[in-house]
């Protein structure tokens, strides 16, 4: 997995800060919020849109491309 294991790279003011969005085709009870980072090893955060105070994924540019684009072929898909 394409981790970022070094979380001190990231702040909790950074996180606070951060452009959070959540996507247009979201439900109610099943969103995540994503945000862009700016510089350090971690590129993009991710977290769950009912616990924002919770935990953060956090994903560099390379694993965050890579996620996105199996979303896209379906390799994620429980059906």
């Amino acid at each position: 997995m394409n981790e970022i294991r070094n979380t001190r790279s990231v702040t909790t003011q950074q996180l606070a800060d951060a452009p959070w969005r959540k996507s247009t085709r979201s439900q109610t009870s099943n969103c995540v919020e994503v945000a862009p980072l700016g510089g350090g090893p971690a590129a993009v955060a991710l977290r769950d849109s009912k616990d924002r105070g919770g935990p953060v994924l956090l994903f560099n540019r390379a694993g965050w491309l890579g996620f996105i684009a199996g979303a896209k072929e379906g390799q994620f898909d429980l059906d």
